[in-house]
């Protein structure tokens, strides 16, 4: 038996003094027919037992849960002291309409000349925005319905391709020739919704879009749970004009963080095909990247907005826990997920946010969220705001990385803000990342465990994925004094964070410890499970959801291999606007050269 610990009150712990553990995950890499062996083993009534607690054992998490004494009381969802208002900011009252917020959004954003952009030297590589799919509908260079058949024509490429890179779940090509059709006689009537109206988006397969099914990526799980109406988020999109092209593939109900998925076929990375887009939300992210769709919705409960956005270098905002609404969701009940936007860049996750954002009646009541703002760009505000932003690095945290390609490309831009903007990096302290993980696991794994149970346990459970089987059976021996104790460690990380932000205003990292990663051949087939993998992956991205803190991922550069690089920058509550302002700062100094992706198609002007 262990010894037991004895934690001291956070409060009374040196921060300062606390030194940096890289994290050790000891657990084997399987794949191929050994996963389906490991799957029977653990099923097993005795031998998986014994082979759960005995790498349970070995990664600390009986000691840390079990037998610590944890002086802090549980915070079963994240609860945030007051904060200020965001300065320099447009308070979004969440009482206008869908397209009354995007038009404030949109009164907010720099000026820009889309025209100018139209003749561009076909040889350098740029994304189109959102307004310069407007600027073409308005000027009838283009129609939604001439967009849409190029969408379908793109769609029928990738998945004719050898090996096919299946981006969606559910498409309806009639549909979407439907829903273009309404939007370009709205143009042509001169009567468009808003900004947003006749712009292609995907929606992920764990978010409701009617009349597509929602699988979760699984592929059961429509039979059990009946669309019957959008969620709240698509249901604002879709009062603004959107386009919805279907549901994007993604890694089987989130359980993961490649983008790995046997059932429907595995998303791959745009910018070299033998590689994982990053989970969970893969689809979203490879349709943003390959220039199919504007912008995509996604889930993020561990990462899985920003992973795959870094990985595949657009932009993906996770916002603070109760700022979306989550109804109409598979993750509506958790604690440490929320919906939000991919883009190609920072304007165009703003308008989609502004868009979707809005607390739900119930959060509004229990977590009184402060309104949400969005940064004002007029140079000579936008100029102030951001040379008055203090930014907290931990420097072993930011080092700890696969290749010091990622680091120095961060670097650059923390580098290049200094100089350019006079943002002042302050070196922070993080303590006790082991307690932080150890509480996110438990936490998500635990509420996947619940939601699931009843199919589980009604014979569905033999459906999913080798590696979902293997998380749900890990997940399955958390017990209720592992999910208080979890509750409590969070607690705990949140005193540390609030503490951390009385001195910064925004904490910067690299998104992801590693970019993107090779598939494996044998992966393909039966999936895999690779915890190192997922470590290198997930080593920066936890903190924002076991306490709902804002974070954004935004590109910086590319390594060695030509492969994106994602900063990540994570807010105090609430303060969507403040890491919004500092990411389209780093998008601007970051911009050249932009790489064009190896699977990429021009919708708007189809050359």
């Amino acid at each position: 038996m262990g010894k037991k610990r004895v934690l001291l009150p956070a409060d009374e712990v040196d921060i300062k003094a606390e030194k940096y553990q890289p994290e050790l995950t000891k657990a084997p890499h399987i794949t191929g027919l050994m996963l389906r062996l490991a799957v029977k083993l653990v099923e097993a009534p005795v031998v998986g037992s014994f082979i759960i607690s005995y790498l349970k054992n070995q990664n600390n998490m009986n000691e840390m849960l079990r037998r610590t004494v944890i002086p802090e009381t549980p915070m079963f969802r994240p609860e945030f002291p007051p904060q200020e208002p965001e300065p320099d900011a447009v308070i979004l009252d969440e009482d206008l309409k869908s397209e009354e917020r995007v038009a404030l959004a949109l009164s907010c954003l720099p000026h820009y000349d889309p025209s100018s952009n139209w003749m561009n030297d076909p040889n350098v590589f740029r994304y189109w925005k959102i307004r310069d799919y407007a600027y073409a509908y308005r000027s009838k260079l283009a129609t939604p319905s001439m967009v849409a058949e190029r969408v379908i024509s793109a769609l029928d490429d990738f998945s004719n391709q050898k090996p096919p890179i299946p981006l969606l779940i559910s498409f309806d090509a009639e549909d979407l020739r439907n829903q273009a059709a309404a939007s370009t006689r709205r143009f042509e009537q001169g009567n468009p919704l808003s900004i947003l109206d006749g712009i292609f988006m995907a929606i992920k397969d764990d978010i409701d879009c009617y009349p597509h099914p929602t699988k979760g990526a699984t592929s059961w799980l429509h039979e059990e749970r009946q669309v019957r109406k959008d969620a709240t988020c698509v249901s604002r999109l879709r009062q603004c004009g959107v386009i919805f092209v279907g549901k994007a593939n993604m890694h089987e109900l989130g359980m993961g963080t490649t983008g790995n998925n046997p059932n429907h076929g595995t998303t791959r990375n745009p910018h070299a095909l033998d590689r994982y887009t990053g989970g969970s939300s893969s689809g979203p992210a490879a349709i943003v990247a390959s220039g199919i769709c504007s912008a995509a919705l996604g889930t993020d409960g561990g990462g899985s907005i920003r992973i795959p956005s870094s990985l595949c270098g657009v932009v993906g905002l996770k916002s603070t826990f109760g700022r979306t609404d989550m109804k109409g969701s598979l993750c509506g009940s958790g604690t440490v997920e929320i919906i939000g936007p991919l883009a190609s860049n920072v304007e165009d996750v703003l308008l989609v946010y502004a868009t979707i954002s809005g607390s739900s009646p119930a959060d509004k009541i229990s977590m009184n969220p402060s309104l949400p703002c969005l940064p004002k760009f007029s140079v000579d505000e936008n100029s102030k705001a951001l040379g008055s932003l203090r930014l907290g690095k931990y420097t072993e945290w930011f080092n700890d990385v696969f290749s010091t390609d990622i680091s120095d490309k961060c670097e650059d831009a923390l580098s290049l803000l200094e100089k350019t903007h006079g943002c002042k990096t302050i070196d922070i302290v993080i303590p006790e990342f082991d307690h932080m993980r150890m509480a996110h696991v438990v936490s998500i794994g635990s509420e996947a465990a619940c939601g699931l149970s009843p199919d589980y346990e009604a014979g569905n459970g033999v459906k999913l994925t080798l590696d979902s089987r293997i998380s749900f059976a890990l997940f399955q021996s958390f017990t209720a004094s592992d999910y208080v104790a979890a509750q409590c460690l969070r607690r705990r990380m949140m005193y540390y964070h609030m503490e951390i932000f009385k001195e910064v205003d925004i904490i910067v990292t690299p998104t992801t410890g590693m970019t993107a990663p090779v598939i494996p051949v044998a992966a393909l087939k039966l999936g895999e499970t690779n915890m190192k993998v997922t470590a290198n992956l997930m080593r920066f991205i936890i903190g924002p959801n076991l306490l709902g803190l804002p974070a954004i991922s935004v590109p910086v550069g590319y390594d060695k291999q030509g492969l994106p690089i994602g900063l990540q920058l994570i807010g105090r509550p609430w303060a969507e606007a403040s890491i919004l302002r500092l990411a389209a700062a780093i998008e601007e100094l970051c911009a050249d050269p932009k790489k064009k992706p190896q699977s990429f198609y021009d919708v708007l002007k189809g050359n």
